[in-house]
C-alpha cells in the first residue's frame, strides 16, 4: 500500500511500519504524530494504538506491484530504525526496495546510532537514499554517523530547522533540504539559519532543497507568491528566499520526473 504524497521532495509514501517515539526537540510537534491520532479516531486498523510502533507485515510488497518508476519516501509514518524494528523485518524491508530498482527509495532517520549498528546486516542498493534529520547544533552528531557509513547517495534533511547550525561538515553529502516546522505550535525559523546553510551547499556544490517556511506570519517576505495555494510551487507560509525557489532534487532529475522537480528559479 503506497499513497500519493504532498511531500515536494517524493511522490509516494510507504510505510511497511507505523508509530514511533520522541528521542530529541525535532520531534516535540510530530506531524506523524498528529495524523496517526487522527487516523485512530477513523478507525484505520494499524492506528489501533495510535502512534505506537507497530509492524505492517501487509504493506510490505507493495512497491512491488507498481511498474512504473517513482521516488518512494520510507515510513513518513515512523522511523526505519525505531528500536522497536525486530532485525529480520528490518531485513525484509530492504530486499524489497533491493528488488524494485526501477524506484528510487528515500529514508531518512534520526536514530543514527543504530544506523551504524544495522546496516552492515542489509544490502544498500543503488536506488537507495539514506539520509538523517537534524534539526539544531545538538543533534548534528547525527551527520558524522551518516559520513561515517559512507553511503553512495546519502542526504540530510533540516526540518524542522528550529535553531542555527553553523559550520556544518558537509562532506560525502549528496542533497539537502531544508524546512521550518509546521503545524498549529510550530517554532518559527529564521531566515539566517537558513541562508547559511544554502551558501554552503552552493560552496560544495551539494544541491539545495527549501521546502517550506512552516507558517505564513514566518516568512519575511509576505509578497511570496507561493503562498498563494493555487501556486505550482506552493509550499506552508511559502519557500522563496530572496523571491527565489530552490527546488533541487537529484533524484527526481534522475528518473526524469516532471518538470516541477527540476531545479527552478521564479
Amino acid at each position: 500500500m503506497t499513497y500519493r504524497s504532498n511531500i515536494k521532495w517524493t511522490e509516494l509514501t510507504w510505510n511497511p511500519s507505523t508509530g514511533c517515539s520522541k528521542v530529541s526537540s525535532g520531534c516535540k510537534y510530530c506531524y506523524a504524530e498528529r495524523w496517526a491520532i487522527m487516523h485512530q479516531k477513523r478507525g484505520i486498523r494499524q492506528y489501533t494504538e495510535g502512534f505506537k510502533f507497530a509492524i505492517a507485515p501487509d504493506r510490505l510488497e507493495a512497491p512491488l506491484k507498481i511498474k512504473e518508476p517513482r521516488i518512494i519516501f520510507v515510513n513518513s509514518m515512523s522511523d526505519l530504525f525505531h528500536e522497536g524494528m525486530p532485525d529480520e523485518y528490518l531485513i525484509r524491508v530492504f530486499e524489497v526496495m533491493n528488488r524494485a530498482p526501477q524506484h528510487q527509495f528515500q529514508i531518512l532517520t534520526k536514530r543514527s546510532e543504530k544506523l551504524k549498528a544495522l546496516i552492515s546486516k542489509v544490502h544498500i542498493s543503488d536506488n537507495i537514499w539514506i539520509g538523517v534529520s537534524v534539526e539544531n547544533v545538538e543533534t548534528t552528531f547525527r551527520i558524522k554517523d551518516l559520513q561515517d557509513v559512507g553511503f553512495k547517495n546519502s542526504f540530510i534533511s533540516f526540518e524542522p530547522l528550529i535553531g542555527p547550525i553553523p559550520n556544518i561538515d558537509l562532506a560525502g553529502i549528496c542533497w539537502v533540504i531544508v524546512g521550518g516546522e509546521s503545524g498549529p505550535r510550530a517554532r518559527k525559523v529564521e531566515k539566517d539559519w537558513i541562508i547559511s546553510i544554502k551558501e554552503l551547499c552552493e560552496k560544495q556544490n551539494i544541491p539545495f532543497f527549501f521546502k517550506q517556511w512552516g507558517k505564513t506570519q514566518f516568512n519575511p517576505d509576505q509578497q511570496d507568491k507561493t503562498i498563494i495555494k493555487t501556486h505550482p510551487n506552493h509550499a506552508i507560509g511559502g519557500c522563496q528566499l530572496n523571491g527565489l525557489t530552490y527546488l533541487h532534487n537529484p533524484i527526481a532529475n534522475k528518473l526524469l520526473c516532471p518538470e516541477n522537480f527540476n531545479h527552478i528559479a521564479i
